[in-house]
């Protein structure tokens, strides 16, 4: 009944749709938008259907789940990254679906990490799983998503995982030396608090480098993110790679503070836009030096396997699962 099954995964930047014709069936009618393109969700969501030839006859969806860059407390969707706001209920009702789910998108990409296989992920640093443990994510792009998984009650043998919807990359950025100190002090005169997800994002990227720049005495270019990242892979720019080396170190920081608050023996995993783009560099940056340096619990951080998702889209098939 519930089948055609739409799944979304719609970020400040980008609305990846698709379809699941029947259950546990493979995930097809994979469609990438531009969220800026459009209005609101139904436009964006009418314009696919349409494009699929799936506004109407087999096709068309009798359910969804879309996983959102934002809050999910209630009808009211306001999106903070991007201008959409809505309400779940009227969106469903002119889908004309019989249910619609609206999922925070890291609550959704956490649902998936139980079914990605070993070849979408590769490990930096730690030891082994922890099979039943609480596992970790969180993940730069636009924003800074995070989440991750509880173990709840064993099922044949296996425990029911328990996602987390939360807004953890708003939390209170912290400095472990004096650079990152004067790094956060000056974004500190600029935007008041200083969060995670102020460096940890693709925005948040761009202001490290100019950051880093002003610091030393150097008027900064305008540079995309994507810019940034170029430069500071190529070489070409000393304050883009200062500003890139800063990324990796501060997410070592953030993901090892949410692991060591879940428990994470059951592994660390990092998705999103940026630092799977970054391959043997973040292997190679301070991200796992940082992460293991805890003190007293740095024997606990090391054992900690970390995975970067490498998966096309592995947000639908969270939302898929839910």
């Amino acid at each position: 009944m519930h089948y055609p099954k739409l799944l979304g995964d719609i970020g400040g930047t980008n609305v990846r749709l698709a379809l699941q014709v029947e259950p546990a069936g493979p995930i097809t009618h994979i469609e990438t938008l531009r969220l800026a393109d459009h209005i609101g969700p139904l436009e964006a969501i009418t314009a696919y259907l349409q494009q699929q030839g799936a506004w109407e006859g087999a096709l068309r969806p009798r359910s969804g789940c879309l996983g959102m860059a934002c809050p999910v407390l209630g009808d009211a969707i306001q999106m903070i990254n991007a201008p959409w706001a809505f309400s779940t209920e009227a969106l469903r009702q002119a889908l004309g679906l019989s249910s619609l789910r609206i999922l925070n998108d890291f609550t959704a990409l956490a649902l998936a990490l139980p079914a990605l296989p070993p070849q979408d992920l590769r490990q930096v640093g730690g030891g082994s799983v922890q099979p039943g443990m609480a596992k970790a994510l969180l993940g730069a792009g636009t924003g800074l998503g995070v989440s991750g998984l509880i173990p709840g009650p064993l099922v044949q043998g296996e425990p029911v995982w328990v996602p987390i919807a939360g807004e953890g990359g708003h939390v209170s950025l912290p400095a472990c030396d004096e650079d990152e100190a004067r790094l956060i002090a000056a974004l500190r005169v600029r935007f008041g608090h200083v969060s995670a997800e102020r460096v940890l994002s693709g925005s948040g990227l761009v202001l490290l480098y100019e950051t880093h720049a002003r610091l030393a005495g150097v008027t900064p270019e305008r540079l995309s993110p994507a810019e940034v990242a170029d430069r500071a892979l190529g070489g070409h720019c000393p304050w883009c790679r200062a500003a890139l080396d800063s990324f990796c170190s501060f997410m070592g920081t953030v993901a090892a503070n949410l692991a060591v608050t879940l428990g994470a023996q059951g592994g660390l995993y990092i998705g999103g836009g940026i630092v799977p783009r970054l391959g043997a560099f973040f292997e190679q940056s301070g991200f796992r030096a940082r992460f293991n340096d805890k003190g007293r619990y740095t024997a606990y951080l090391s054992a900690i396997p970390v995975f970067v998702i490498h998966a096309p889209y592995p947000a639908l098939v969270g939302a898929s699962r839910a």
